[in-house]
């Protein structure tokens, strides 16, 4: 029997996935075929999706973009053992995008079958959980430490001294909480992890409630996650069914309970603080700091609070080391990151590679460029709240501290591409508004100044007044840095004097 892939991955049922897989059952059937279709991740060359996997004596061959209308001829053109195509690319991993990547924590994403326990196990999983149980919480807290790994959710802080600090807070319960409320524009990682590899997100929760000493976990899913939905519901049903979480994990008599909990639309919530008020069953509205979240967090309980790619990456870490870890990237930046490229773009997709890259290797070498054929005029790096960075700057290496110093955030490695027909005094003004829409309120340089901001560009490219308007709106920007409560205020200075600074000229049009 013939084992044929096709994708699950959201971005590959929006462009036709099913009704490629059913077209492939249907004419096997015909024909008389014995096919095993499984259903897996997206490797994230989504350019190429729905991309096709034939398992063969010369592994597993790619055929992509494939339409249902391409399938009938696939099997005239002998798919199934190979045979020669215009949508073959041979084995998948010869295919330069996939090729210059150094998968860690997307190594089954893709691969496996993201509910089958068995593909789990047989590809590494409940490696690092069992090294895990068999360690004390500090040392596990040391390795996570040791590696490196800072938080994956934007700010990139220390993931191991969060931990550290939950272990040390006195309390009879502790919780993790994990923010997969992925709202930055760009950015699709975490939903890649929770649709094609989420058994790997579960093993880094247990992880960290052993090595912080929490019995209870949850997950934050944004509500625009239909199917991930549908994945991690089917995926913590059969992770308890099969002892992985419950009541003894592993049979260990250690407890670890996961719980899913769907948010309700807010780009707020993704904020750590809001997240939990919105778990706590309240409105999403950021709270005050002190105290921090690892001292009095969920219900007022010591919590560890992580993203998705901050958790996933944590099995890799205890199955090889933390020093292993720590190995890949550049100065402080450690390990690695899947960076998305999206926008205007030739090749979209994940690429995970460690930091150190620039921007122009992601974007060329990688992306081929723009989808327009136009040039790169400008790039979004770091979501919504993100500086758009011109191309002198696409020679800066990616990591937190060099990327921080030329004026820009990584943040969770979304890059979102322009090309030079992009009007930037609109980029300021969306981001503006954008503040202005997600605000919670709680704070007047947040809520009033983003909305001043919006009448204020809107003034400058009208010319009324322009050089009293930039420098009040300079004015404005430096009150929401400095004064905001949270950083949905204290970063929407960073798109638009970025646009303002790099592009003055697109300001001065009318």
């Amino acid at each position: 029997m013939t084992v044929v892939y096709v994708p699950r991955d959201s971005a590959a049922l929006s462009v036709g996935a099913n009704a490629v897989a059913e077209a492939i059952a249907r004419i096997a059937a015909e024909t008389k075929v014995q096919v095993q279709i499984v259903r897996n991740g997206s490797r994230g060359m989504l350019w190429l999706e729905p991309l096709v996997e034939v398992e063969t004596a010369q592994g597993r061959i790619a055929y992509g973009p494939v339409t249902e209308q391409d399938v009938e001829g696939l099997f005239a053109a002998g798919f199934l053992q190979g045979g020669a195509h215009a949508l073959r690319h041979g084995p998948v991993e010869s295919i330069p995008y996939w090729q210059k990547q150094t998968r860690l924590t997307f190594a089954r994403v893709g691969v496996t079958d993201p509910l089958s326990t068995a593909d789990n196990e047989a590809n590494g999983g409940l490696v690092g959980l069992k090294k895990a149980l068999a360690m004390q919480p500090a040392a596990i807290v040391e390795e996570v430490v040791l590696s490196g790994l800072r938080g994956r959710g934007g700010a990139g802080f220390p993931a191991g001294i969060k931990w550290r600090t939950v272990l040390g807070a006195p309390a009879e319960q502790k919780y993790i909480a994990c923010n997969a409320d992925e709202g930055d524009s760009g950015t699709f990682s975490d939903r890649m992890v929770m649709e094609g590899d989420p058994y790997m997100l579960l093993e880094g929760m247990v992880i960290a409630g052993l090595a912080v000493g929490a019995t209870e976990g949850y997950i934050y899913l944004r509500s625009e996650y239909p199917d991930a939905r549908v994945v991690l519901t089917a995926a913590i049903a059969r992770a308890r069914a099969a002892g992985w979480i419950g009541d003894s994990v592993l049979g260990s008599g250690r407890k670890f309970a996961v719980h899913l909990r769907i948010g309700a639309g807010a780009y707020l919530c993704g904020e750590e603080t809001a997240m939990l008020e919105s778990l706590e069953g309240k409105r999403g509205m950021v709270r005050p700091k002190p105290p921090l979240p690892a001292i009095s967090g969920l219900w007022g309980k010591p919590t560890v609070i992580n993203n998705v790619m901050t958790l996933a990456s944590v099995p890799w870490i205890l199955q090889h080391g933390g020093a292993a870890y720590a190995a890949h990237g550049v100065g402080r930046s450690k390990g690695t990151l899947p960076f998305q490229l999206a926008g205007n773009v030739k090749h979209g997709g994940l690429v995970e590679v460690p930091f150190g890259l620039t921007l122009r290797e992601l974007l060329y070498d990688f992306g081929g460029g723009t989808a327009s054929g136009r040039p790169i005029r400008a790039v979004q790096v770091g979501g919504p709240l993100g500086a758009y960075l011109p191309a002198s700057r696409f020679d800066v290496p990616l990591d937190y501290e060099a990327f921080a110093a030329a004026g820009g955030m990584i943040g969770h490695g979304g890059l979102v591409v322009f090309d030079d027909t992009v009007d930037m005094s609109r980029m300021a003004r969306y981001a503006m508004e954008f503040c202005a829409i997600e605000s919670c309120g709680k704070c007047t340089p947040c809520r009033i100044g983003s909305t001043r901001g919006v009448e204020v560009i809107d003034k400058i490219t009208a010319g009324t007044q322009r050089d009293q308007q930039v420098v009040l709106l300079r004015d404005l920007c430096d009150t929401m840095a400095n004064a905001s409560l949270c950083a949905m205020g204290g970063l929407t200075p960073m798109p638009v004097l970025s646009a303002l600074n790099h592009f003055p000229e697109d300001f001065a049009r009318s």
